[in-house]
Protein backbone atom coordinates (compact mmCIF):
# COMPACT_ATOMS: atom_id res chain seq x y z
CA UNK A 1 0.00 0.00 0.00
CA UNK A 2 1.56 3.44 -0.98
CA UNK A 3 1.38 6.35 1.53
CA UNK A 4 -2.14 7.85 -0.06
CA UNK A 5 -3.41 11.61 0.85
CA UNK A 6 -6.07 9.54 2.49
CA UNK A 7 -4.00 7.72 4.85
CA UNK A 8 -2.22 10.53 5.43
CA UNK A 9 -5.90 12.64 6.45
CA UNK A 10 -6.81 9.18 8.50
CA UNK A 11 -3.09 9.50 10.81
CA UNK A 12 -3.73 13.25 11.33
CA UNK A 13 -7.22 12.95 12.51
CA UNK A 14 -6.80 9.79 14.90
CA UNK A 15 -3.46 11.99 16.41
CA UNK A 16 -5.81 14.94 16.97
CA UNK A 17 -8.46 12.43 18.26
CA UNK A 18 -6.22 10.26 20.46
CA UNK A 19 -3.50 13.09 21.60
CA UNK A 20 -6.21 15.88 22.87
CA UNK A 21 -5.17 14.76 26.29
CA UNK A 22 -1.18 14.12 25.93
CA UNK A 23 -1.06 11.79 28.83
CA UNK A 24 -3.42 8.95 27.26
CA UNK A 25 -1.32 5.78 27.16
CA UNK A 26 -2.32 2.52 26.33
CA UNK A 27 -3.58 0.98 29.41
CA UNK A 28 -1.09 -0.56 31.90
CA UNK A 29 1.98 1.10 29.43
CA UNK A 30 4.09 4.21 29.65
CA UNK A 31 3.64 4.36 25.70
CA UNK A 32 1.44 6.88 23.59
CA UNK A 33 -2.27 5.54 23.28
CA UNK A 34 -2.17 6.90 19.56
CA UNK A 35 0.39 3.13 18.60
CA UNK A 36 -2.57 1.01 18.71
CA UNK A 37 -4.26 2.98 15.86
CA UNK A 38 -1.45 3.28 13.76
CA UNK A 39 -0.44 -0.30 14.47
CA UNK A 40 -3.83 -1.43 13.50
CA UNK A 41 -3.13 -0.06 10.25
CA UNK A 42 -0.07 -1.72 9.75
CA UNK A 43 -1.52 -4.88 10.34
CA UNK A 44 -4.37 -3.86 7.61
CA UNK A 45 -1.68 -2.85 5.20
CA UNK A 46 -0.11 -6.54 5.47
CA UNK A 47 -3.31 -7.79 4.25
CA UNK A 48 -5.11 -5.42 1.94
CA UNK A 49 -4.79 -2.87 -0.65
CA UNK A 50 -7.82 -0.93 0.14
CA UNK A 51 -7.07 2.08 1.54
CA UNK A 52 -10.66 2.30 2.94
CA UNK A 53 -9.99 -0.54 5.30
CA UNK A 54 -6.53 1.10 5.69
CA UNK A 55 -7.69 4.35 6.83
CA UNK A 56 -10.89 2.69 9.02
CA UNK A 57 -8.19 0.39 11.21
CA UNK A 58 -6.52 4.06 11.97
CA UNK A 59 -9.74 5.64 12.66
CA UNK A 60 -11.32 2.83 14.45
CA UNK A 61 -11.42 3.76 18.22
CA UNK A 62 -12.18 7.53 17.47
CA UNK A 63 -15.59 7.43 17.98
CA UNK A 64 -15.61 5.23 21.22
CA UNK A 65 -12.73 6.94 22.85
CA UNK A 66 -12.77 10.80 21.66
CA UNK A 67 -12.35 13.34 24.05
CA UNK A 68 -14.76 15.16 24.83
CA UNK A 69 -17.15 11.71 24.36
CA UNK A 70 -19.05 12.11 21.54
CA UNK A 71 -17.35 15.03 19.70
CA UNK A 72 -17.09 12.08 17.12
CA UNK A 73 -19.84 10.40 14.96
CA UNK A 74 -20.22 8.24 12.22
CA UNK A 75 -21.68 10.96 10.28
CA UNK A 76 -18.48 13.20 11.16
CA UNK A 77 -16.33 10.54 10.32
CA UNK A 78 -18.51 10.43 6.61
CA UNK A 79 -18.14 13.64 5.90
CA UNK A 80 -14.56 13.79 6.68
CA UNK A 81 -13.92 10.79 5.13
CA UNK A 82 -16.48 8.49 3.44
CA UNK A 83 -19.08 6.33 4.18
CA UNK A 84 -17.50 3.35 3.59
CA UNK A 85 -14.67 3.95 6.28
CA UNK A 86 -17.50 5.50 8.87
CA UNK A 87 -19.17 2.52 8.42
CA UNK A 88 -16.52 0.36 9.17
CA UNK A 89 -15.36 2.23 12.56
CA UNK A 90 -19.01 2.56 13.67
CA UNK A 91 -19.32 -1.64 12.88
CA UNK A 92 -16.17 -1.98 15.45
CA UNK A 93 -16.99 0.93 18.26
CA UNK A 94 -19.02 0.22 21.36
CA UNK A 95 -22.03 1.56 21.25
CA UNK A 96 -23.31 2.41 25.07
CA UNK A 97 -19.74 2.96 27.03
CA UNK A 98 -22.31 3.00 29.96
CA UNK A 99 -22.69 -0.32 30.13
CA UNK A 100 -20.68 -2.93 32.75
CA UNK A 101 -17.75 -4.16 30.67
CA UNK A 102 -18.78 -7.55 30.36
CA UNK A 103 -22.09 -6.40 28.62
CA UNK A 104 -20.41 -4.11 25.90
CA UNK A 105 -17.90 -7.26 25.35
CA UNK A 106 -20.71 -9.44 24.68
CA UNK A 107 -23.39 -7.04 22.36
CA UNK A 108 -19.86 -6.31 20.23
CA UNK A 109 -19.67 -10.40 20.23
CA UNK A 110 -23.00 -10.86 19.01
CA UNK A 111 -23.09 -7.65 16.52
CA UNK A 112 -19.60 -9.91 14.66
CA UNK A 113 -22.27 -11.61 13.00
CA UNK A 114 -23.77 -8.66 11.12
CA UNK A 115 -20.82 -7.53 10.00
CA UNK A 116 -19.25 -7.60 6.83
CA UNK A 117 -16.13 -8.66 5.22
CA UNK A 118 -14.06 -5.24 5.67
CA UNK A 119 -15.24 -4.23 9.01
CA UNK A 120 -14.68 -7.82 10.02
CA UNK A 121 -11.25 -7.25 8.93
CA UNK A 122 -10.78 -3.75 10.89
CA UNK A 123 -12.39 -5.59 14.59
CA UNK A 124 -9.71 -8.51 13.53
CA UNK A 125 -6.73 -6.46 13.43
CA UNK A 126 -7.97 -4.20 16.57
CA UNK A 127 -8.44 -7.92 17.94
CA UNK A 128 -4.89 -8.88 16.97
CA UNK A 129 -2.71 -5.76 17.97
CA UNK A 130 -4.97 -6.45 21.56
CA UNK A 131 -4.24 -9.88 21.87
CA UNK A 132 -0.43 -9.66 20.72
CA UNK A 133 0.38 -7.16 23.43
CA UNK A 134 -1.51 -8.86 26.26
CA UNK A 135 0.52 -12.05 25.62
CA UNK A 136 3.30 -9.96 25.42
CA UNK A 137 2.56 -8.49 28.49
CA UNK A 138 2.03 -11.72 30.17
CA UNK A 139 5.16 -13.13 29.09
CA UNK A 140 7.19 -10.17 30.43
CA UNK A 141 5.21 -9.28 33.81
CA UNK A 142 3.02 -12.50 34.72
CA UNK A 143 -0.55 -12.20 35.31
CA UNK A 144 -0.53 -8.99 37.44
CA UNK A 145 -0.96 -7.20 34.03
CA UNK A 146 -5.35 -8.14 34.33
CA UNK A 147 -4.82 -5.70 37.38
CA UNK A 148 -4.60 -2.75 34.81
CA UNK A 149 -7.74 -3.82 33.08
CA UNK A 150 -11.61 -3.51 34.06
CA UNK A 151 -12.05 -6.92 34.01
CA UNK A 152 -10.75 -9.92 35.58
CA UNK A 153 -8.10 -12.39 33.93
CA UNK A 154 -10.89 -14.68 33.94
CA UNK A 155 -13.46 -12.85 31.85
CA UNK A 156 -10.83 -11.38 29.98
CA UNK A 157 -9.31 -14.99 28.74
CA UNK A 158 -13.34 -15.91 28.39
CA UNK A 159 -13.98 -13.09 25.81
CA UNK A 160 -11.15 -14.19 23.55
CA UNK A 161 -12.41 -18.04 23.82
CA UNK A 162 -15.30 -16.46 22.57
CA UNK A 163 -14.60 -14.04 20.15
CA UNK A 164 -12.08 -15.26 17.55
CA UNK A 165 -14.15 -18.63 17.18
CA UNK A 166 -17.16 -16.07 16.68
CA UNK A 167 -15.14 -14.30 13.94
CA UNK A 168 -13.65 -17.45 12.60
CA UNK A 169 -17.86 -18.31 12.39
CA UNK A 170 -18.37 -15.34 10.23
CA UNK A 171 -15.57 -15.51 7.86
CA UNK A 172 -13.78 -18.57 7.42
CA UNK A 173 -11.24 -17.16 5.32
CA UNK A 174 -10.51 -14.51 6.65
CA UNK A 175 -6.55 -13.68 6.25
CA UNK A 176 -5.66 -12.18 9.82
CA UNK A 177 -7.25 -15.72 11.41
CA UNK A 178 -4.23 -17.92 11.53
CA UNK A 179 -2.05 -15.08 13.72
CA UNK A 180 -6.12 -14.72 15.80
CA UNK A 181 -6.05 -18.83 16.51
CA UNK A 182 -2.22 -18.49 17.15
CA UNK A 183 -2.57 -15.78 19.82
CA UNK A 184 -5.64 -17.70 21.57
CA UNK A 185 -3.20 -20.62 21.87
CA UNK A 186 0.04 -18.51 23.47
CA UNK A 187 -2.79 -16.76 25.76
CA UNK A 188 -4.80 -20.09 26.85
CA UNK A 189 -0.83 -21.52 27.01
CA UNK A 190 -0.14 -18.28 29.21
CA UNK A 191 -2.57 -18.37 31.51
CA UNK A 192 -3.27 -21.53 32.77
Amino acid sequence: MIFTPLIHKSIDFAIQVHEIDTKKKRKGKDIPYITHPLTVGLILARVTQDENIIAAGILHDTIEDCEPYGSVTKNLIAREFNGEIAQMVNDVTEQDKTLPWMERKMAALKHIQDMGHNSLLVKSADTLHNLTELNDDISTNGEVVFSKFNATKNDTVTRYKKLIPEIKRSWSDNPLLTDLEYGLIRLLKLTD
